[in-house]
């Protein structure tokens, strides 16, 4: 009896959670576009979630062309397709690995920054200033980090996949002395835009789950610095998580698509 009120505790408390997120996503929609636009914050928030996370995007970007590659080559290798590594390898990323892996980065990286930065903004009553001074927390700090994470994300997934796919051009340059041109030629032979399009339009998707999962998670921080840390740590378990079902759904549509 005892398992069973807790399994219903946990459901109630999961839906009402869903609820809060969609109308916490509601008031990001009605915000967005009424006046006054915080453009400058918007730009600052680009340029942090951006300019901080390329380092790290680029690593995570060599390191998974290098290492897909190697192990792509000797399964390849059995069936004489070792011509075939440069078209494999460039839709595998582009279409899906790239996107799923970058966002995945980026989720514990700026998720869990802009929960913990906001979650500390919470405690310490900063937000509770700001609305006592008649400024608008939510347009100022919500609404112009959601816009910069969806901004940003695809730019950061494009330069991560180029990246990743230099990193593959150069163990094909080692292992078969195949060169750059010739790798990249026949990458751009295999790429179409049913690989580019579906890939970016669902980029933007994971950049506003990850800035609407982090700001809700710091905004509705409970008070204390464990809240704090709950707050961070929850964001980056919930964005990983939207992130598979996003993609998921994203995948399934494009395939009805083509299908049709």
């Amino acid at each position: 009896m005892i398992k069973n009120s807790n399994i219903l505790d946990s459901t109630k408390s999961f839906f009402a959670e869903i609820g809060d997120i969609s109308l916490f996503a509601g008031r990001f929609f009605r915000e967005v576009f009424t006046p006054p636009y915080e453009f400058k914050e918007l730009i600052r928030q680009c340029y942090n979630i951006g300019n901080r996370s390329l380092l790290l995007v680029s690593v995570t970007g060599f390191i998974l062309g290098l290492v897909f590659t190697l192990q792509s080559r000797p399964t390849l290798e059995q069936f004489g397709a070792e011509s075939w590594i440069p078209s494999m390898i460039s839709i595998s990323i582009i279409r899906e690995i790239g996107p799923v892996i970058i966002a995945l980065i980026c989720a514990g990286r700026i998720g869990s920054g802009i929960g913990a930065e906001l979650g500390s903004m919470r405690v310490t009553e900063q937000i509770d200033a700001m609305e006592v001074s008649g400024t608008n927390p939510f347009k100022y700090l919500v609404v112009t980090r959601i816009l910069a994470t969806t901004l940003m994300l695809p730019l950061l997934i494009v330069i991560g996949d180029a990246i990743s796919l230099f990193g593959s051009a150069i163990v094909e340059n080692l292992k078969s002395d195949v060169s750059f041109t010739l790798y990249f030629t026949q990458v751009f032979k295999a790429i179409e835009f049913g690989d580019i399009i579906p890939a970016t339009i669902k980029s933007f998707f994971f950049g506003f789950a990850i800035g609407l999962i982090g700001c809700y998670k710091g905004y509705n921080c409970e008070k204390g610095t464990v809240g704090v840390g709950e707050a961070s740590n929850a964001a980056v378990v919930y964005t990983s998580m939207l992130v598979f079902i996003i993609d998921f759904i994203a995948v399934f549509v494009t395939d009805i698509i083509f299908e049709i």
